[in-house]
């Protein structure tokens, strides 16, 4: 009993620390009667439970409303980046807009053509959270900030029990993955910036205002991060999908070494390779099943996906999340207005004997023609849904991620293997893909690039797919504007701007120096 309310009283004061600070700035030094962090680190040490408390602070960032500074209605955690970066590519059309979400901003560029608008912020905040829970873990699992030197960070973390091992494992992967978003969506070419100062970089808890590092600088810390979680989860054995494990860090670091222009595709083969061989997923079939491409992709249990949420009425999700925003049968703005469908180009790429297009509505007189309704759907299928409370999962990466990218990487190091196996994937999804047996070159690899598309779309990955590919878009007839437009990847409304507070606080940080 003792145990359990020595327990009970340090998680209330996580969750204190957690909540508590508007703009994530933690110090080390008490407040009141509150412990420093060093001292709930060594808390840790001896019960694990307390910093696995962090980790599940940070964790929780991914879907709680609020997480990117604003009250806005798209302000939901990282599925509501998924949406812009989705509909910035103009994969995702904004096909009818009553309530004006996205329109102007994302859909109409006006937030990556003008850094006051809000989102901008909101997704810098956002990462930038995520990054700051990210080094408290770090430091409370080590009972002290990240050491300079590799080496003396290796001779602490070797001390760590296993446990322990596994949660600053997973700090380092977030920290990453937040670090490796923040690069596509705020730099408009990775390459060519490579040595210019791009993004500010914080290892340790405090965002008090840094200057920004090159593009490289920050690149290396990505790499450094998910090397390093690689190799401490090999022996990690994950409780839910919730959590980062081995082979969803390896598909992260697999998509940040595809990203920029470094020759790197050998080593995407061999990350991806051990992602699959690694996890227990699975391709999703071609069916309406609990582990189908028809089935919702409403269930965190369906064999398909790496990594996720189970989201419940006790999280208490509602009108303002990603089901609400895409989803037709919940009770929210898909439902009643703001139809968002795919692009009616990209649908017209599909064969006729593809699986896919079922997950579309295909009836060009209804105001829903395109909604994804075959494709994410809450339980109860009920337009407008009966429950305001979302219980629909979220996914964060399926195992056709590592798939396809393994297809894309093959290209570069063996076409012959890449058409292999492009024809193994697609014939799980069209009946007739001898098609692509006269596909070679350029050929080849857009086949493969649209067929990323296809599978994913939804799903937060099309951009990065647009970046990798230098590919050039073009918006079909169901859009709202811009119809017709050609806009290649490097162009400036391809990319968010860096926010007004973060230049002003950069600003000040560089007048008193």
């Amino acid at each position: 009993m003792k145990k359990t309310i020595l327990n009970m009283m340090w998680f209330s004061v996580i969750a204190l620390l957690l909540v508590s600070c508007g703009d994530d700035f933690l110090v080390e030094e008490p407040t009141g009667n509150e412990p420093t962090i060093k001292q709930i680190g060594e808390a840790g040490a001896v019960n694990p439970e307390i910093n696995g408390a962090f980790m599940t602070g940070v964790y929780s960032t991914m879907f709680t409303t609020g997480t990117g500074g604003t009250g806005s209605q798209s302000d939901f955690g990282q599925k509501g980046f998924d949406i812009y970066s989705d509909m910035l590519t103009g994969d995702i059309a904004l096909t009818l807009s009553t309530y004006g979400w996205y329109r102007a901003a994302i859909t109409e560029f006006q937030a990556p053509l003008d850094f006051t608008q809000q989102e901008n912020y909101q997704g810098w905040r956002y990462y930038y959270r995520v990054i700051n829970r990210s080094n408290l873990v770090i430091e409370t699992v080590l009972q002290e900030p990240q050491p300079e030197e590799e080496a003396d960070l290796i001779a602490i973390i070797n001390g760590l029990t296993d446990e322990n091992r596994h949660i600053v494992a997973q700090a380092f992967a977030m920290r990453a993955h937040s670090y490796f978003n923040l690069t596509q969506l705020y730099i408009n070419d990775v390459t060519a910036s490579w040595n210019s100062p791009t993004l500010p970089i914080y290892v340790v808890a405090d965002l008090v205002g840094n200057e920004k590092s090159t593009t490289e600088a920050v690149y290396q810390l990505i790499e450094d991060d998910l090397t390093r979680a690689i190799s401490l989860m090999d022996d990690f054995s994950r409780p839910s999908k919730v959590e980062i494990d081995k082979p969803v860090a390896e598909t992260i670091l697999a998509y940040v070494l595809a990203s920029h222009n470094d020759n790197r595709w050998t080593d995407v083969v061999a990350l991806t390779n051990s992602a699959m061989s690694g996890s227990p997923a699975s391709l999703m079939t071609a069916d309406d099943s609990i582990n189908g491409i028809l089935g919702g992709f409403n269930d965190v249990n369906a064999s398909g996906w790496m990594w996720g949420i189970d989201l419940n009425v006790d999280i208490g999700l509602g009108l303002v999340s990603w089901w609400g925003q895409m989803d037709a049968f919940s009770y929210s703005y898909a439902a009643v207005g703001d139809n968002k469908a795919m692009d009616q180009g990209l649908y017209d790429s599909m064969r006729a004997d593809d699986i896919r297009r079922n997950q579309f509505l295909d009836d060009p007189l209804s105001t829903r023609n395109l909604q994804p309704l075959n494709k994410f759907f809450d339980s109860d299928r009920i337009i407008f849904g009966s429950s305001q409370i979302v219980k629909a999962d979220y996914i964060y990466m399926r195992y056709a991620e590592p798939l396809l990218l393994n297809i894309e990487a093959l290209y570069h190091t063996n076409p012959a293997g890449a058409k292999t196996a492009l024809k193994d994937f697609a014939q799980t999804r069209i009946d007739d893909v001898s098609y692509i047996d006269a596909l070679n070159g350029q050929a080849l690899l857009d086949e493969i690039y649209k067929q990323t598309r296809l599978e994913l779309w939804g799903e937060g990955k099309s951009y990065y797919a647009m970046k990798r590919n230098k590919a050039t878009t073009v918006r079909g007839d169901n859009h709202l504007t811009f119809v017709g437009e050609p806009i290649p990847w490097n162009d400036e409304r391809m990319t968010l701007e860096i926010p007004l507070q973060e230049i002003q606080d950069n600003l000040f940080i560089n007048d008193q120096n």
